[in-house]
């Protein structure tokens, strides 16, 4: 028998939506099998600080339909000392937590891993982050919607750039990972998609935008933010090899970042929040729930952590065949 009686759950790094999915699943279900649960306010900062509340059922009431975290994120640099570490676990002894579900990235995850390492206090995470970079899951909470919300912004800017006969060069999030941008250009008919893990072949770029149909009124570049050079960069090398063309760029931002989060990304968190809470019950630790081919797993952050540089050159050569 577990004897886990006390969990806590926070969320860490940069929001995404189904967050407060997770956070209702993790509470719900701790209480389901007789748990007391705590809420962890602003990520590590507020396991460092102290910043702990207590949580129920009524306190997780209507917010699987809300973006963002109700327990705030933050990316604490006290963590990641030994000093800040020792706060934390002095915290969660003091509130006698047995155990922990983080809810975020490598970061994250980075931090949990160390976090056992020096303390032994279980840890289950939950995948977090809109780039969908985890290794260990299908999916990550809050990819989904956030390439719908990517889709649904290209959908709006292509009314325009055919009413104006414009080249868009549109710029969407991902630092070290281009799944947003290759997802989201094929599905908005996207002429090219430039992303991190590939190098960039301007040439047949700029090939590619000679040799389409010549009647195209509209003209869709998709740039992942993590790209050496970026949506400006690019729009330059366009307009010096097509002066006629008329280009412009967007930069979709933190829109992508929020939003209600889909109905694949509440499922998605909710089935996780409870492989998590029953992971440590079972006596799991440092490890990522996650999804793979439909069913929950479980993955060592330490391979988790490790980001997915392998593209499926399937998806690039979709956009190229596509692009006529």
């Amino acid at each position: 028998m577990s004897t886990i009686k006390n969990i806590a759950v926070l969320t860490s790094g940069g929001d995404a939506p189904g967050m407060n999915a997770g956070i209702r699943a993790v509470v719900r279900t701790g209480i389901y099998h007789g748990l007391n649960v705590f809420g962890i306010r602003h990520g590590y900062d507020g396991l460092v600080s102290g910043d702990i509340i207590s949580m129920d059922a009524k306190s997780v009431a209507n917010i699987i339909q809300r973006g963002g975290t109700i327990l705030k994120t933050a990316r604490s640099e006290e963590f990641k000392t030994y000093e800040g570490r020792k706060k934390a676990y002095e915290n969660v002894k003091n509130l006698n937590i047995d155990a922990l579900v983080v809810i975020g990235g490598d970061g994250t995850f980075t931090g949990a891993a160390k976090f056992i390492e020096e303390f032994d206090i279980p840890i289950i995470g939950m995948p977090g982050t809109i780039d969908n970079d985890l290794a260990g899951t299908d999916f990550t909470i809050g990819y989904d919607t956030a390439i719908n919300t990517v889709v649904d912004a290209v959908d709006k800017i292509r009314d325009t750039a055919e009413s104006h006969d414009r080249v868009f060069i549109i710029e969407v999030m991902g630092r070290d990972s281009g799944l947003i941008a290759l997802r989201s250009g094929i599905s908005t008919g996207a002429e090219a998609v430039l992303i991190p893990e590939l190098e960039v072949d301007y040439d047949a770029i700029m090939k590619r935008l000679d040799k389409s149909r010549k009647n195209k009124s509209s003209r869709i570049i998709i740039v992942a933010e993590g790209d050496k050079e970026g949506g400006l960069v690019v729009a330059d090398k366009i307009k010096s090899n097509f002066p006629n063309y008329d280009v412009r760029v967007s930069i979709l931002g933190h829109i992508q970042r929020g939003g209600k989060p889909s109905c694949m990304d509440r499922v998605l968190a909710s089935r996780l929040g409870v492989g998590a809470v029953e992971g440590l019950l079972e006596g799991r630790r440092g490890e990522m729930a996650g999804l793979i081919s439909g069913n929950v797993t479980f993955t060592p952050f330490s391979k988790a952590i490790k980001h997915i540089n392998k593209i499926n050159t399937d998806l690039t050569r979709i956009v190229e065949i596509l692009s006529l």
